[in-house]
């Protein structure tokens, strides 16, 4: 090769720029800050002991911080003892719960998310009008078990299509399907048309189940993944609304996609060829593990992070009814 000529730079080899796409919005959505600030202020107000039936939210770090503050995690309310205080999770309970709860004189906090509530009341006022439901989620999921607990005799769980195939209605003229407010926008609406197929006179929810939350993570995600070789999710393995944002970065063009619930759980040949890292989290992270997996991804060279904003969340909702009296 000969050597440059005077006056010239060499010609220099260029790397492609490692960087990193960072999704907004991403991370807390409004119900789950609710339902962690909720038991924070139960603890603030009460002290510990403070039982939680189920997770609070379905995120490691969270229910083990909570954990370490004096949170009790228990699976069912009978494992409460008689009088104590008890929070409901953000996914919602069946009216079974708050009648057992009752008649162990427990005192509750609902952390409902209101956004599940108004899936709730439509599961009472289609049964009320004696509407077959046809309610779409992932079988076993604490949300759909709370839904479906509204009106039991009224609803059928339609999680796969082998579920649509055995699907049965009274009327065809009234059944309506609602949804688990976590689902992939994309999956529910190949279930719906499945659905419709079998029953062409199916109703529309009166307003969309999805959450905001969940719909706006699933866009910005859609929007970033065709530029990305890799797109790391943080989020636990059992938040369906985090593994759902895998599976849409993926069909989303992204070429490989993996979920975490910390930084240090990323295998590094996952990098291997990789110059465009996507960045995202779950609608139950709070945003100190994203950041630390920003951090963990620029001492390994992607120090260029650009966020992709696709929608910006103002929304909050008012703490339970049960905490507002107290504090007020």
């Amino acid at each position: 090769m000969s050597a440059a000529s005077p006056g010239t730079e060499p010609a220099a080899t260029s790397e492609p720029r490692k960087r990193v796409l960072l999704a907004k919005p991403r991370g807390y959505c409004a119900g789950v800050d609710r339902a962690v600030v909720a038991v924070e202020k139960a603890l603030e107000l009460y002290g510990p002991p403070v039982y939680v039936r189920k997770e609070i939210v379905h995120n490691r770090h969270v229910v083990d911080t909570l954990r370490e503050r004096g949170v009790i995690f228990v699976d069912e309310t009978s494992e409460v003892p008689e009088g104590a205080l008890v929070v409901f999770s953000a996914h919602g309970v069946s009216p079974a719960v708050h009648a057992e709860a009752a008649e162990r004189n427990l005192r509750t906090i609902d952390a409902t998310c209101p956004l599940v509530t108004k899936v709730h009341k439509e599961v009472n006022r289609f049964a009320k009008d004696d509407y077959d439901i046809l309610l779409i989620g992932h079988e076993g999921h604490e949300e759909v078990e709370g839904t479906a607990g509204e009106a039991p005799e009224h609803v059928q769980l339609v999680d796969t299509a082998a579920d649509v195939d055995k699907a049965t209605v009274r009327d065809p003229s009234k059944v309506i399907w609602l949804s688990q407010t976590t689902l992939s926008v994309d999956e529910t609406m190949e279930r719906v048309d499945q659905l419709r197929e079998r029953f062409p006179d199916l109703a529309d929810p009166p307003s969309d189940d999805i959450c905001y939350a969940t719909s706006n993570r699933q866009v910005a995600v859609k929007a970033m993944a065709p530029e990305c070789d890799l797109v790391l999710v943080v989020g636990s393995k059992n938040s369906s609304n985090s593994k759902r944002l895998v599976e849409v970065a993926l069909q989303a063009g992204a070429r490989d996609s993996h979920l975490i619930d910390f930084a240090r759980e990323v295998d590094e040949t996952w990098l291997d060829g990789v110059t465009t890292v996507g960045v995202t989290s779950g609608a139950s992270v709070p945003d100190v593990l994203v950041m630390e997996l920003i951090d963990w991804l620029a001492e390994r060279g992607y120090g260029d992070v650009d966020e992709v904003t696709t929608a910006n969340e103002k929304i909050a909702f008012a703490l339970p009814r049960e905490l507002r009296t107290k504090s007020s």
